[in-house]
């Protein structure tokens, strides 16, 4: 082995015979710095082990290679404070990231991969700073001279100290969490033995295994190191028990809502650190989430006789699960949409604004044809395995035929389509897979489009067993038009994320209640050899799921309503959506990623938006006239925009249901503080660590997703939008983490137009009966 080893010293003076000797005791010519005494010394030996992750994959799983860290540094870290400090015999890795170090040292070895590093799976230099350990444990299990320091070694580490377990158990946990169905379509089981091996020595499904988990670690421990370079203070801000430590005393916070922490602030520690980058502002790491997107339904029954989900007995499944007092799925009770009709608010949940955008109209209008940069795409095949069709780089027939889309409005109205950073750019620039799985699509469409009708493909509605429509018919009818609707899809008036290479094969299909097996017989796209209807299905079982996975059932499902069916109006509409949402809650709870004891799942049920008024909260346009885009970041300052075409977005619609059931969490959690749909795309951004909430990092955010009441208070003269605020707290973003605790005597700003029911009646003033995060990992 080659063998590239370095000093800090910057001079040695060789002027006795005794001095020569500690050179060669501590490594002779392989240059390592001097032990600090004569004590015995050790010699390691290893490789920094690497994940590279390669962007363009079109298939809709990242591609990620094998490889070693190349110049990293390596020592021991005898005192545990992540440095390889100036009395610690050092070594360097070698072109092919290994190293031997010779040492007097004992503890844990830690690699610190500076910027100067390479990647040799990319062949890149390492982006940012990140520090890797490998236990005193583990040198016993691998050997001292076997040793492979990597991001999987430093999971384990840090699943020791967080669990207060051994190395033995987390190592076993760890693989176990990996194994079965695994992650980016393998069927791996992978071996406890190579759980903590070099990576580069596996090959097929068990290596690609470990490696998206590596790369998924990479990121993580990348921030941990951030957060220790800076010197954070622990734990963030908006984790901290009662409240924002940074608002005491500030001024511009309402006193009515004002902070009162409850937990004291340390400067943070190297294991902290780590124990930090998986717990960002209180939001524990999940592995997967599923976000079922339903329509247009408050609580209780709204004012105008609108049908709500409480109390009619239409929705059994969804308002069982959401009773106060006995229901098994967490709560956030006072939770917002952000506009009316359904596109703002869809909009809002793939990059935390509406743009401006008031209306459900096509995502080219209100721009030049030549402003549109869509590419046309060649075709090809999704991982697990469904055709892809080629499509033009813009759909054809956008004012009608098979676009469905109808014309565009003329006159002034808000570009919609948006150029700017969403969940799923981030999630694609992480290496993380995401998917929409949308019901009633026509096989062989291009998902841009929305559905049309199809006369050849007849079907009538049958009812579900096991639910409230058990005995619901209707006749068999043609497959209408805008059954699926690319307004209801939260990426799609995204340029930035239509012109990812993987957006065709990460829009896939689901299961329907009423033309699914129909669509075979389709006369409108030639049905692609091997196509597969239900990819959701599929995706379950063989774990090729993303890291958020929107669900979105047809209009016909998702209590909207469409067509001329009668079960697809009036209460049969809320019966159908009810049980729809059963059989997609029933079917990811028996798959094996959520039955894994070691993997974290959760299942969000929410609406777009409630039948209630344009109230409105959490970081938006309470004036609704002040036509003000969301604060951009140049030259280190902030700086308003304002445009003729953004005007009265963000103005609210009252309040909306949102429901969350985890697979090893905590059950009937109510959680009352104020949240919107971009308090939850900031949530999202700190469940995957895709965004930095450090002090003065709040660019990292996307659109107002960056707006915490820290944020607006310091940028207040540039947030014409929130001049007429009242409540700072009220009108702020934060993560749904359940960490500020509402004063005694305070009553949430609930509008009575916007939720009528018991749940309202019980809604009690200050604080919840206990904090609980409803995301909280048990």
């Amino acid at each position: 082995m080659s063998v590239n080893s370095t000093s800090r010293t910057t001079t040695l003076l060789l002027t006795s015979i005794a001095a020569a000797c500690v050179l060669t005791a501590c490594g002779g010519n392989d240059n390592s710095t001097p032990a600090a005494s004569n004590a015995p010394t050790q010699t390691f030996a290893g490789a920094v082990a690497a994940a590279g992750f390669v962007p363009g994959s079109t298939t809709g799983d990242p591609i990620l290679k094998a490889g070693y860290y190349a110049g990293a540094t390596v020592c021991v870290d005898a005192n545990g404070n992540g440095k390889c400090d100036g009395a610690e015999t050092i070594a360097t890795t070698d072109s092919t990231g290994h190293f031997t170090l010779k040492t007097s040292g004992s503890g844990q070895l830690i690699a610190d991969v500076s910027t100067k590093a390479t990647n040799t799976a990319t062949g890149a230099a390492a982006p940012s700073h990140m520090i890797l350990r490998a236990s005193a444990a583990q040198i016993a299990d691998q050997g001292a001279t076997n040793v492979v320091i990597s991001p999987m070694s430093s999971e384990v580490q840090r699943l020791v100290e967080a669990n207060g377990t051994t190395y033995a158990t987390e190592k076993a946990n760890l693989a176990t969490r990996l194994s079965g169905p695994g992650v980016a379509a393998s069927a791996a089981t992978v071996a406890a033995a190579d759980v903590l091996g070099d990576v580069n020595k596996l090959s097929g499904a068990e290596q690609s295994t470990i490696l998206f988990e590596d790369n998924a670690l990479t990121n993580r421990y990348t921030y941990a190191t951030t957060k220790l370079d800076r010197g954070d203070m622990y734990p963030d801000n908006l984790a901290v028990a009662g409240g924002d430590p940074s608002l005491v005393g500030k001024a511009g916070v309402t006193s009515t809502t004002a902070v009162v922490p409850t937990q004291t602030q340390t400067p943070i520690t190297f294991a902290q650190s780590q124990q930090a980058a998986f717990n960002v502002e209180g939001i524990p790491r999940y592995d997967a989430v599923f976000i079922v997107m339903l329509e247009n339904r408050s609580i209780g029954t709204t004012t105008g006789g609108t049908i709500g989900i409480e109390g009619s007995g239409d929705a059994p499944y969804i308002a069982g699960n959401l009773d106060f007092t006995s229901g098994k799925w967490n709560q956030a009770t006072t939770y917002y949409s952000t506009g009316n009709p359904s596109e703002p608010n869809y909009t809002a949940l793939g990059g935390a604004d509406d743009w401006g955008i008031t209306d459900d109209n096509w995502w080219g209008c209100g721009v030049d044809a030549s402003a549109l940069k869509d590419t046309a795409f060649a075709g090809g095949k999704a991982s697990d395995g469904q055709p892809l069709v080629a499509t033009p780089a813009v759909p054809a027939n956008q004012n009608g035929d098979l676009s469905g889309f109808g014309t565009c409005p003329t006159g002034t109205t808000a570009a919609h389509n948006i150029v700017q950073p969403n969940l799923f750019t981030q999630l694609s620039n992480a290496g993380l897979a995401w998917r929409t799985y949308s019901e009633s699509m026509n096989p062989g469409q291009d998902p841009r489009t929305d559905s049309i009708a199809d006369p050849a493909v007849v079907a009538g509605y049958n009812g579900i067993a096991g639910t409230v429509t058990a005995g619901l018919t209707s006749p068999a009818l043609n497959m209408p038009s805008a059954l699926y609707k690319t307004k209801h899809h939260p990426g799609m008036a995204y340029q930035t994320a239509r012109s990812l290479p993987e957006f065709f094969a990460s829009n896939r299909t689901i299961f329907g209640t009423q033309y699914a097996s129909a669509l075979q017989n389709t006369s409108v796209y030639p049905v692609p050899s091997g196509y597969n209807f239900d990819q959701f299905d599929t995706d379950l079982q063989n774990g090729d799921v993303g890291a958020v996975n929107f669900v979105v059932p047809d209009q016909c499902d998702d209590m909207h309503g469409t067509g001329n069916d009668p079960t697809c109006k009036g209460d049969n509409l809320v019966k159908r959506g009810d049980a729809y949402v059963q059989q997609v809650v029933t079917k990811i709870q028996a798959s094996p990623i959520w039955n894994n004891p070691k993997r974290h799942v959760a299942i969000v049920v929410m609406f777009d938006e409630g039948e209630g008024s344009s109230t409105s909260c959490c970081g938006w346009n309470p004036s609704q006239t002040s036509a003000a885009e969301p604060l951009t970041f140049t030259n280190g300052k902030y700086t308003p925009t304002t445009t003729t075409q953004y005007n009265k977005g963000n103005h609210g619609h009252g309040n909306s249901i949102f429901g969350v059931v985890t697979n090893h969490g905590a059950q009937g959690i109510q959680d009352s503080d104020a949240y919107s749909h971009f308090a939850l795309v900031r949530t999202l951004q700190d469940m995957f660590q895709l965004a930095d909430p450090a002090p003065g990092q709040e660019s990292t955010y996307i659109a107002r997703s960056k707006y915490t009441e820290s944020f607006i208070t310091a940028n207040i003269l540039n947030l014409p939008e929130l001049a007429d605020s009242a409540d700072t707290h009220f009108d702020s973003v934060r993560p749904m983490n359940h960490a500020y605790i509402t004063p005694q005597g305070y009553t949430q700003k609930l509008n009575p137009a916007d939720i009528i029911g018991t749940q309202e009646a019980n809604r009690q003033p200050g604080p919840d009966k206990t904090q609980t995060n409803i995301w909280t990992i048990q």
